[in-house]
């Protein structure tokens, strides 16, 4: 353990490319030393020698060994690997592959296509999408022809009817009474209103006053006393016009009641249509649906459930017997031979080659003093 420091020192000369006769007469040319330290120098190119001995003797088989196993190796892969696989690959998994697309992946596309696709398609627009379409053209002409039109022309009727009854007279009755309450507004200002302003002005006050006086006694017993009497006489006839306007009154509102009690059985008469119509046609499109699922539907899905029995499941059970003739042997039989060929030699040349090859060479580092 003392002289390992002085072990290494004799190595460092063969690393710089340097002789190793120079450390043999490196002791005449130092100073004298004690004599202790003689041996070990002397010892120095006999342990180099013993360690580039033991190393030629191991690596270079090893590494000889190495290479041997790297060329079988690769004439391995050059002679048995790579035409096997070429083998495989042409022979084997090519037309495999060509024969799994021509006779089941291009059948299988022809067969959805041509007896899925395009009758589902026909049978959807033609069974299903141009009914549905007629229908709702006939609902429209329906509605549009016994309900709109109809109210329509109702409505203007009773807008007509309306302002040819009652709008009208209003308006007429409305224009009269003005042009009366005019007339007679206009006469009593001509008439009255001017001459007694005039008289107010031009006329003394007791000639008034007595005139006043004269007019109202005059008024008192000649028109109040009349209009009195005229009032109880002419009112039973006020009466009887009342109830005359009373009843036309009546008669009117019956009218009206009527009127729009007529309106309201137009338009629960034709709700009621609408929706007879409305379930009729649910009631016929159901009935069209189940006729279609009975006559087309089912015996179509009957016809591909037989299809599929009889043409892609004979032919999906004869690609997997001929997977499990041809594949599954040979992946065994290259899995047996792998394991019976490859895996010995590979655990022999480890176990064998590698491990005591990996020991001498660390055992050798350690010697030379190039691994601790």
């Amino acid at each position: 353990m003392t002289e390992r420091p002085t072990v290494r020192s004799p190595l460092l000369g063969p690393r710089s490319g340097q002789p190793a006769a120079p450390a043999v007469a490196r002791p005449t040319l130092d100073p004298p030393t004690p004599h202790t330290a003689e041996p070990a120098a002397v010892a120095f190119p006999l342990v180099a020698a013993v360690a580039r001995g033991v190393a030629l003797v191991v690596v270079l088989p090893v590494r000889l060994l190495w290479e041997l196993i790297a060329a079988t190796g690769r004439l391995l892969h050059r002679h048995l690997l790579a035409p096997a696989g070429r083998f495989l690959r042409h022979w084997l998994l090519s037309p495999l592959a060509w024969a799994l697309h021509r006779l089941v992946w291009l059948p299988l596309v022809w067969c959805a296509r041509n007896l899925l696709w395009l009758p589902l398609t026909w049978a959807s627009r033609t069974l299903l999408w141009l009914p549905l379409v007629w229908l709702a053209r006939g609902l429209a002409w329906v509605a549009r022809t016994l309900i709109w039109r109809p109210l329509v022309w109702l409505a203007y009727a009773a807008t007509r009817a309306a302002r040819t009854v009652v709008w009208s007279p209003l308006v007429w009755l409305g224009a009269a009474l003005v042009a009366l309450g005019s007339a007679v507004g206009r006469s009593a200002r001509r008439l009255l209103w001017g001459p007694l302003v005039w008289l107010a002005r031009r006329a003394l006050r007791p000639p008034l006053v007595g005139l006043c006086r004269v007019l109202v006694w005059l008024a008192e017993h000649l028109v109040l006393r009349p209009l009195r009497w005229l009032g109880a006489a002419v009112t039973p006839a006020g009466r009887l016009v009342w109830r005359g306007l009373g009843v036309l009154a009546g008669v009117l509102r019956t009218a009206l009641i009527g009127l729009f009690r007529g309106i309201w059985w137009v338009i629960v008469g034709c709700g009621r249509l609408v929706v007879a119509a409305v379930v009729g046609a649910w009631w016929t499109a159901g009935w069209v649906l189940r006729l279609l699922h009975r006559l087309l539907l089912r015996p179509l899905g009957r016809g591909l459930r037989w299809l599929w029995r009889h043409t892609v499941r004979p032919l999906v059970r004869g690609v997997r017997w001929v997977w499990a003739v041809t594949v599954v042997p040979v992946a065994h039989g290259l899995r047996a031979a792998w394991r019976a060929i490859v895996a010995p030699a590979a655990r022999w040349t480890r176990r064998s080659v590698l491990d005591p090859a990996r020991l001498a060479s660390r055992e050798v580092l350690s010697a030379l003093g190039l691994r601790r």
